[in-house]
């Protein structure tokens, strides 16, 4: 192999880089107590001579009778510790003593072995004498004894301390387990329990996600890279004699991106990001919230410029006094007082802002929103048609798809879907194709995973029986038929008696838009077309299922908001009782008689419903026998089916949006036998 000089590697060539050394491990102050309770052992277990254990048999025969012992040293009574003559020590017959390497071999001891009765090795030894001077006639042999008592000092001083060792390792094990951590860190040993939980990302943990990694958000960005601009150019602002905004409440639904937007402005400021929970303030402790609240002020004086991120601030920032306990000291509220306080007491241009993100703004204390402490409020709704396209090109781009995938077909099959249930759909897709052996993701698959998210997995080998298929296809026929002439509703999307999740023996999925008001008309179509499966039971069989449990739960919650929300009702009047923050507590706005009314009208209006859903089904008798027939045969039908029974649907305004044959949509509009959300979560009840 030939040689390499430095000279000929370039800066690019991968082999004139430093091989990268491994990480050193960090230093972890627990090493010194090991290193201790180690060099403890040793100490305790090394043997303390070198002398050579052996027999009372061999040092009768081999030493006593040749005459070689000088003396024997008894210790403790346990042990007998022979001593052997200086010219004897030369002899070969003792060379293993030298094989031994013994460290003073003139001196002694040579030789130990146990004894099992003082009086008895004295009786052992007086006679191992008589029998030498037998056997030796005119000699005479003298072996001192000597008896002395050892004490094992350090044996004794370790026996006392080792169990004060355990019972305070033990103590400070649960203290640490109370503290409410693992290890070293910040609130995880009991005299750092109000210490600051929060992570940190500085220049060390650098934050990656900026904002081009949030898409559908556009609305919420331009306002929250203000803050950014804040943080990078104060003067720009203070030489104005403007004030740097203090906080920024990020409200919307869960799912919509409210920690990932929190996140990209980390990352596109450079500052370094304080993150945790509310729930990471509360503790077992009282006091502890607060000091924990202080900690973390005091770390972000000391880092600023900063940002501190409370994610799910309703868990400390709840209103105050609600359901509080007469005589009790509420941790809760003593953390938001604290926390309310460090809020005013930052200077104006001290550079740490503070965002806080939560899906139930109506909870919170009035102090926490009101100017000055959380300065703007920044709305993140769910994304519209262009942000949900956006989405899923942000969430396409990991996945290798087919030639059909198209983003902008994808959006429009999920309306009402957030940035987490996009992400959601994405992944499901992919599992999907691999479960089928794909080397791509196609449209299908999307479709497919829209389905399984919406309505749950398909259970074709559920029992049903021939009687109980029938009820089913003529109720979904029914919805069917009152969707496609209704004015008002949402193009329909498919028709299925295929059951699917837990109890949904079929539905008929619809293809909402993004609407957020509706007319009385309107909502009276909703309400026929749910009635719409209950009503063809009825003409069909005389006889009604408790397939229709859904229906009548959906269409009685848009009835009492219809009359006593919404104002919709000429003898009610325009009043309303949407009661969100439960200022009313336990007790009715509103008298008996009214409640009387309210009830009347509700039932009324629900029973006008029926009765004009009763009329228009029995004059399309024929369609619906058509419609349930084929129903039966297909299991699945798509609007080019229905069209070429029922004819080009009326009223179609959403004419430029092509429905597509399969997928649906999450806001879809499913009949009894489906579980499906309430009116309330549909539509927007704030104008």
């Amino acid at each position: 192999m030939s040689d390499i000089n430095s000279q000929d590697l370039k800066p690019g060539d991968k082999r004139s880089q430093k091989p990268k050394m491994p990480p050193v491990p960090k230093f972890n102050f627990y090493w010194i107590y090991g290193i201790i309770a180690v060099i403890f052992l040793v100490i305790q277990f090394m043997p303390h001579d070198v002398s050579l254990k052996t027999t009372w048999y061999k040092v009768q025969n081999d030493m006593i009778m040749t005459n070689d012992v000088e003396k024997i040293v008894v210790v403790n009574k346990e042990r007998a510790e022979v001593y052997l003559k200086k010219e004897s020590v030369k002899n070969d017959k003792f060379k293993d003593l030298k094989e031994r390497g013994m460290f003073g071999e003139d001196v002694g001891p040579h030789y130990y072995f146990e004894i099992g009765d003082v009086n008895q090795f004295s009786t052992d030894l007086n006679n191992a004498r008589a029998t030498y001077e037998k056997n030796n006639p005119g000699q005479t042999i003298q072996i001192p004894v000597e008896y002395i008592t050892q004490r094992n000092y350090f044996g004794d001083i370790l026996g006392w301390i080792l169990p004060f060792v355990l019972l305070i390792g033990l103590w400070m094990f649960v203290m640490r387990k109370m503290g409410g951590g693992a290890g070293g860190g910040p609130g995880g040993q009991i005299f750092n329990i109000g210490k600051s939980k929060a992570q940190l990302f500085d220049k060390d943990t650098l934050v990656k996600v900026t904002f081009k990694d949030v898409a559908g958000l556009d609305e919420a960005k331009v306002e929250i890279m203000e803050i950014v601009d804040f943080l990078k150019n104060p003067k720009k602002y203070t030489n104005l004699g403007g004030k740097i905004p203090k906080g920024a409440l990020l409200v919307g639904p869960p799912g919509t991106g409210k920690t990932l937007l929190a996140k990209a402005v980390a990352g596109e400021a450079g500052v370094p990001f304080f993150s945790l929970s509310g729930s990471d303030f509360v503790e077992m402790f009282v006091g502890v919230g607060a000091s924990r609240v202080r900690d973390l002020f005091r770390q972000a004086k000391e880092k600023a410029p900063c940002i501190i991120f409370i994610d799910e601030i309703d868990a400390v920032g709840r209103a105050r006094g609600r359901n509080a306990v007469q005589g009790g000291n509420d941790e809760r509220e003593n953390t938001l007082n604290q926390l309310l306080t460090e809020m005013d007491g930052f200077a104006t241009d001290i550079g740490v802002i503070i965002l806080a993100a939560t899906n139930r703004p109506d909870i919170l204390d009035a102090a926490l929103l009101r100017p000055g402490r959380f300065d703007r409020q920044i709305s993140i709704d769910k994304p519209d048609l262009n942000g949900r396209e956006e989405i899923f090109k942000v969430h396409l781009k990991p996945l290798k798809l087919g030639e059909d995938v198209d983003p902008m077909k994808l959006a429009t099959q999920t309306a009402g879907f957030a940035g987490a249930d996009i992400a959601n759909v994405c992944n499901e897709a992919a599992l999907i194709a691999a479960r089928r052996n794909k080397e791509k993701v196609d449209m299908q698959d999307f479709y497919d995973a829209v389905d399984r998210i919406i309505g749950g997995l398909e259970k074709k080998n559920k029992i049903i029986s021939a009687e109980e298929k029938e009820i089913i296809a003529y109720h979904e026929s029914g919805h069917a038929i009152m969707g496609w002439f209704l004015e008002g509703l949402d193009p329909l999307v498919k028709v299925s008696i295929v059951p699917r999740g837990v109890a949904a023996l079929g539905y008929a999925q619809y293809l909402p838009k993004d609407q957020y008001l509706y007319t009385t008309e309107q909502m009276k179509n909703m309400m026929m077309m749910t009635l719409g499966g209950r009503v063809a039971e009825d003409i069909v069989f005389g006889r009604i299922s408790t397939g229709a449990q859904n229906d009548l739960e959906r269409i009685t919650k848009m009835a009492y908001a219809m009359v006593s929300i919404y104002g919709m009702n000429a003898k009610v009047g325009n009043v309303s009782f949407y009661d969100p923050n439960n200022e009313y507590g336990f007790t009715k706005p509103y008298s008996d008689k009214t409640a009387e009314m309210i009830d009347i009208e509700v039932r009324n209006m629900i029973d006008e419903c029926y009765v004009a859903t009763k009329v228009m089904l029995s004059d399309k008798r024929d369609m619906l026998e058509k419609l349930s027939k084929l129903l039966l045969e297909k299991e699945i039908l798509f609007p080019h089916d229905l069209e070429e029974i029922l004819g080009p649907r009326p009223f179609d305004k959403v004419a430029e949006i092509a429905p597509i044959e399969t997928g649906v949509a999450q806001d879809e509009v499913i009949d009894a036998i489906e579980v499906t959300s309430s009116f309330e979560e549909e539509t927007n009840p704030t104008i």
